[in-house]
C-alpha cells in the first residue's frame, strides 16, 4: 500500500496500516518531512514557551530511548519504505509501485494536489483502490463517481456488463475535518452526545455516570466502553491504550460491565436512519436574510412600542371625550399624528387638547422612524461583516481558529444550538464566510496578544476550544484561559498524540478540578482512512473518542468474514474487538423500495443473541482499531498477489 501526504496524517496512517493491519507500506512525503517534526510557530512567551520546551524535551527523550514509534507507542516513527518527493507525480507513483499496489491514500492538505495525483494513479493502475482526503464535500462526490467510472471503463471487456460494484478498485473520499469535528465538538460540551452521522445512518452514544457509588449506569442499547477508574485522579491513568486495567475498556462483555461498579460508561443511545428532514444543519441559505427581530435594536423596539401605546391611549381618550366610534376616533388620531387633519377650531376643549398631544406625538415619531430606517439599512450592510460578541454573553464556547478543522467544528456546534464566539487572526480565513452565514460573533486578532481573549468574553465562557495549527498558540491560550477561570473546560488540538498526552497529564495535574482534553486530529481520523483502504465491502461510518482511545463504527457485508458468517449475534461478539449493533436491511421504513419482501423494519437494532448472521446480511458494528483490522485485514496470499 502507498500513502502520500505532507503532514502528520500521512505518518499516522502509514503507522496504522503497518502496525495495526500488518500491511507493507510505502510512504511518500516531502523531503523536509522525513526526519524533521513539522514546524511549530513559536509565538508564545513566558509560561507557555517554558512548558512547551519541557514537554518537547520529555517526548524527545522518550524517542531517544526507543519508545517512540514502537509497538507500545501511539506515535509513528520512521518508516523503512519511504520516498522523498515534493508531490506525487507520475514518476514518483511509478517508483512507489502504484502499478502493482493494492491501495493508494492521497492525504495532502491541498485538495487540488490530491485530485491531480488521483487522476494520474487511476491512469497508471485502473484496479487501484484510492482513498482521497478532500475538504470540499460536493467536489468529493463528483470526483469519486468520476474515478469509479474511469475504473469501470478501463476494466470493461467491451460488452458493457461491468459495474462499479464488480470491481475492488473503489474510490473513497474522506475528510479528516469531518471525521474529527464531531468528536472535538462533543468533547467541549458537558453532556453532549457523541454522534456519528452519514448520509443514511445516525448513531448516537452518550457518557453516563452511575447513579450511586457501587452501582452500574444504565446500559442503554449496548455498553460501548467503560471509562477509566481513575478519571478523576490527576496522577491516575490518562485513558490511553497503555493505561492498563485502570484505563478505559472498549466493548466490554456483560460480566465486565456488571463488575465495573462506580465507573462511568459510554452507551449506545440510538441507531436509526438519518432522514434529510431531520438534519441538524441549518441549510445553505441560513443566515443570508437576517430575522426580523435582528433588524432593530431592543431600545428602538421599545420606542416603537411606546409610540403605538400613545396612539392607542389618545384614540381611547378621544372616544371618551367626543363619544365617537373607536375606529373613527383612531382614524382622527392618526390624521392629527401625521399633521394632515384640519385644526379643531370651534371644537370642544378636550378635542383641541387631544389634537395638540397627537401633534406632539407625531413630532416624536419622526426621529423614531428615521432611526428604524437607518438601523435596518445598517443591519443589511453589516450582513457581510463579522459580528461582535454581544454584551452580557455568557455560557458560550470560545473557538480559536477558523481553518478546515475549526470551520467544521463551528458548524457542528451551531447545529447543536450552542452559542459560539470565534477568534481568528487571518482576516481571509476560509471559516469567516461560514461564521457570517451562521451569524456567529468573531474577534479578529492574534490570540496571543493582550485583550483578544477578553474581547471574546473568556471570563464568562463555558469552554475553550483551541484548534489553530500552532501548538504553542493553542497551549498559551489554554494557560491564559485557566489563569482567568481555573475551572474552564479546555480542549486542545495538538500535532502528535505523544505530545497531546504530555500536555493532558500536565494540565490535569495542575488543574484537577477542571476538565482537560487534548486531541490529535490525525489520531482521530487515521483509523477511518485505514479502514477505507481495505476495500469497498466496508463503509467506515465514523469514530468517537473514548478518553484517549478511539472506537470505530462500520457497516459491512457478513459474507467473506468467517468471524461473522454462520454465527449467532452472541457468538460473533468478541469483547474488546467488535460487536454487532444492528442489521441494516437497506430499506428504510416508508421508502419506495420497502415492498412485501422487505423486513418490517429497515434497521433492526434489537437483534436477539440467537439470530444467525447470513452471508447476504449487512450489519452495523462497533470495533476497536485492532478488531477492525482483524475483520478487514487481507490474507497473506492477497498481500503477496497470489
Amino acid at each position: 500500500m502507498i500513502v502520500a501526504g505532507d503532514d502528520g496524517l500521512a505518518h499516522r496512517l502509514a503507522h496504522e496500516l503497518r502496525n495495526v493491519y500488518g500491511e507493507q507500506v510505502t510512504l511518500v512525503v516531502p523531503p523536509s518531512e522525513r526526519n524533521v517534526r513539522p514546524p511549530v510557530v513559536v509565538r508564545a512567551a513566558g509560561t507557555a514557551s517554558a512548558l512547551l520546551d519541557r514537554m518537547s524535551a520529555a517526548v524527545n527523550r522518550a524517542a531517544g530511548n526507543g519508545t517512540t514509534g514502537g509497538a507500545g507507542s501511539s506515535e509513528p516513527g520512521p518508516h523503512a519504505g519511504m520516498l522523498e518527493a515534493v508531490e506525487a507525480t507520475e514518476a514518483v507513483l511509478a517508483q512507489a509501485g502504484a502499478e502493482r499496489a493494492a491501495a493508494l491514500a492521497l492525504v495532502y492538505d491541498d485538495d487540488e494536489t490530491n485530485i491531480r495525483a488521483a487522476l494520474t494513479a487511476r491512469r497508471l493502475n485502473p484496479r487501484l483502490r484510492l482513498v482521497l482526503r478532500l475538504y470540499n464535500r460536493r467536489l468529493g462526490q463528483h470526483i469519486e463517481e468520476l474515478l469509479d467510472q474511469a475504473s469501470v471503463l478501463s476494466a470493461d471487456p467491451g460488452d458493457g456488463t461491468t459495474e462499479p460494484g464488480d470491481l475492488d478498485a473503489s474510490t473513497t473520499v474522506l475528510s479528516d475535518a469531518d471525521t474529527a469535528a464531531p468528536a472535538l465538538a462533543a468533547t467541549a460540551i458537558t453532556g453532549t452526545s457523541k454522534v456519528v452521522q452519514t448520509d443514511r445512518l445516525l448513531l448516537r452514544a452518550v457518557e453516563r455516570q452511575p447513579p450511586a457509588p457501587g452501582e452500574v449506569a444504565d446500559p442503554g442499547l449496548h455498553t460501548l466502553a467503560l471509562l477509566s477508574a481513575t478519571s478523576s485522579d490527576p496522577a491516575g491513568a490518562d485513558g490511553s491504550e497503555g493505561s492498563g486495567d485502570q484505563g478505559p475498556r472498549l466493548l466490554p462483555d456483560a460480566a465486565a460491565v456488571a463488575a465495573a461498579t462506580g465507573r462511568g460508561t459510554v452507551v449506545l443511545q440510538q441507531v436509526s436512519y438519518a432522514y434529510s428532514g431531520t438534519s441538524m444543519s441549518g441549510g445553505r441559505g441560513r443566515g443570508v436574510v437576517p430575522p426580523f427581530a435582528s433588524l432593530f435594536s431592543q431600545r428602538l423596539r421599545w420606542s416603537l412600542a411606546g409610540m403605538v401605546g400613545c396612539v392607542i391611549a389618545l384614540a381611547i381618550a378621544l372616544t371618551i371625550a367626543t363619544g365617537d366610534h373607536p375606529v373613527h376616533a383612531t382614524y382622527l388620531t392618526l390624521l392629527d399624528l401625521f399633521a394632515i387633519n384640519d385644526p379643531a377650531l370651534g371644537a370642544s376643549m378636550p378635542r383641541q387638547i387631544l389634537q395638540l398631544l397627537s401633534g406632539l406625538v407625531g413630532l416624536l415619531l419622526l426621529p423614531v422612524l428615521l432611526a428604524a430606517v437607518l438601523e435596518a439599512l445598517g443591519t443589511f450592510r453589516s450582513g457581510s461583516a463579522v459580528r461582535k460578541p454581544p454584551r452580557g454573553l455568557s455560557g458560550h464556547v470560545v473557538l480559536l481558529g477558523l481553518g478546515k478543522i475549526g470551520t467544521r467544528v463551528l458548524t457542528r456546534l451551531r447545529e447543536l444550538n450552542i452559542p459560539v464566539v470565534c477568534v481568528e487572526a487571518d482576516p481571509d480565513a476560509r471559516g469567516l464566510a461560514t461564521a457570517r452565514r451562521l451569524r456567529v460573533p468573531v474577534v479578529l486578532g492574534d490570540v496571543t496578544q493582550e485583550g483578544v481573549l477578553e474581547a471574546a468574553k473568556i471570563n464568562r465562557a463555558q469552554a475553550l476550544l483551541a484548534l489553530t495549527s500552532a501548538d504553542t498558540t493553542n497551549l498559551e491560550a489554554v494557560l491564559y484561559g485557566r489563569s482567568v477561570r481555573p475551572d474552564l473546560r479546555v480542549v486542545l488540538r495538538l500535532y502528535d498524540d505523544d505530545f497531546a498526552t504530555a500536555v493532558y497529564r500536565t494540565l490535569r495535574a495542575a488543574h484537577p478540578g477542571a476538565t482537560t482534553r487534548s486531541r490529535s486530529v490525525s489520531h482521530l481520523s487515521a483509523p477511518a482512512f485505514a479502514g477505507a483502504m481495505m476495500g469497498r465491502q466496508t463503509q467506515i461510518l465514523g469514530t468517537i473518542p473514548v478518553e484517549r482511545r478511539v472506537l470505530l463504527f462500520a457497516a459491512m457485508r457478513v459474507g467473506g468474514h468467517a468471524q461473522l458468517e454462520g454465527r449467532t449475534v452472541g457468538e460473533a461478539f468478541r469483547a474488546g474487538s467488535w460487536r454487532v449493533l444492528a442489521l441494516d436491511t437497506g430499506v428504510s421504513p416508508g421508502s419506495e423500495g420497502a415492498g412485501e419482501d422487505a423486513r418490517p423494519s429497515g434497521l433492526v437494532w434489537d437483534l436477539p443473541a440467537t439470530y444467525v448472521l447470513r452471508a447476504e446480511d449487512r450489519v452495523v458494528l462497533a470495533a476497536t482499531r485492532r478488531g477492525l483490522a482483524e475483520l478487514l485485514g487481507r490474507r497473506r496470499g492477497e498481500r503477496a498477489g497470489i
